[in-house]
């Protein structure tokens, strides 16, 4: 895989450059809540400019079907990133169309475009083959070369993502090298005891890589609204939680085959609940209750880890030499249920261990509940891609990027 050192070396002055990055942020209407991952890409971005590169920044932005939608323009994240690259970046209202030209044979040397959201065409997400390869071939008329460095999309098999990198030279930006560099330190020569903290809200995303982590992990810690299906795969009433009855079957057989191979798995012995969900925007009082994790009441659900299950979650990964945590382990969102979050937090930064932070919600935790950066080993920008590759999956826009 080259990487964008090399593009570097051979001289990027006056030629176009398609970054594709992961500009995928959440927004509260116009506002973006937490720009992580346009910092993320801002290396890679700055590099390119500095040498001379006509830059030219592609994303997608949540799951238009393939249409333009103005709640899921670009236009704000562009904003975003010339005010962190201290220069004005121009922006296409389109993706291949008549704005999309015209912004990058506008440009000079030195100088940034981003296009509009790769997901208003169609050809973005296709899973025909000649159809996504059509839009592959209209992105590849902006550029001279590729740069692949939006990592939480290397999981999809998307035109720019998949397709386009056989079009041009291709290499790897700085995120792409760093992700792939700090996760294979979770699969080969690891560091143990080796502990893995899973939350978010199904078991069902986290399958394939419970499965995989079974041959690795030295224990497994289980929070969020996935908890609940392995409390009650135990035999324990979970009043109105989140439960994935289905997979119960599944879970009994992890547990089972957790005890078989040694593998610690950990799971709440108390839980904070409330009568309802609450109400995210106004951050009304919830009437919290803290109870057993075996004894929880009819009609209340489980919205966060319990303190006696923060302390001992914390305990758990104390003498860790390694750590990935992905998946919040309540509604942190919310004051009343963003201890135990919080919680894990902390014990990755009190620890000596390498952590890794494995992106979507977690990442965005960190952020949002004041952790310094820094104190953690990793904090990635892909969650689907990082448990993808976890689970030992070939990611189509990492192999796109190999020679």
């Amino acid at each position: 895989m080259k990487t964008i050192d090399e593009l570097l070396a051979e001289g990027v002055a006056g030629k176009r450059v398609f970054v594709r990055a992961d500009l995928n942020v959440p927004l509260d209407g116009t506002t973006i809540t937490d720009d992580g991952r346009i910092r993320a890409v801002l290396p890679t971005v700055a590099k390119l400019a500095e040498a001379g590169a006509r830059v030219v920044v592609a994303s997608h932005l949540g799951r238009p079907k393939g249409a333009p939608d103005p709640a899921f323009s670009l236009a704000t994240a562009a904003a975003r990133l010339g005010e962190l690259l201290g220069a004005d970046v121009a922006f296409a209202t389109d993706t291949v169309g008549p704005s999309a030209r015209a912004a990058v044979a506008g440009l000079a040397d030195g100088r940034v475009a981003v296009i509009e959201n790769l997901r208003f065409n169609a050809g973005e997400t296709s899973k025909d083959d000649a159809e996504r390869g059509a839009f592959a071939d209209q992105l590849a008329e902006l550029a001279d070369a590729y740069v692949g460095d939006g990592f939480g999309a290397v999981h999809r098999k998307h035109a720019s993502v998949f397709d386009l990198p056989a079009r041009l030279p291709h290499y790897a930006g700085y995120l792409i090298a760093t992700e792939v560099g700090v996760l294979k330190k979770l699969t080969t020569d690891v560091r143990r005891p080796y502990a893995v903290v899973l939350g978010g809200a199904k078991v069902s995303d986290k399958l394939g890589v419970i499965d995989h982590l079974l041959e690795r992990a030295d224990r497994i810690l289980i929070g969020g609204g996935m908890a609940y299906t392995f409390l009650k795969a135990k035999g324990y009433e979970v009043g109105s939680s989140l439960l994935q009855e289905d997979q119960i079957p599944a879970v009994q057989e992890y547990l089972r085959r957790a005890e078989e191979k040694g593998v610690e798995f950990v799971l709440p012995v108390d839980v904070v609940v409330a009568p309802a969900f609450p109400d995210l925007k106004t951050k009304a009082p919830a009437h919290p209750a803290t109870v057993a994790a075996d004894a929880m009441p009819e009609g209340q659900m489980g919205l966060d880890n319990g303190p006696e299950t923060n302390k001992l979650y914390a305990s758990k990964l104390a003498d860790a030499a390694t750590v990935f945590w992905n998946g919040p382990m309540g509604v942190f969102e919310h004051p009343d249920f963003a201890d135990g979050t919080r919680a894990v937090a902390q014990a990755l930064v009190d620890s000596p261990a390498f952590s890794v932070v494995g992106g979507g919600d977690s990442a965005a935790a960190v952020r949002i509940l004041g952790f310094d950066e820094n104190a953690f080993g990793h904090i990635s920008t892909g969650g689907g891609a990082s448990l993808e590759y976890l689970e030992g999956k070939t990611l189509p826009g990492l192999a796109a990027l190999e020679d």
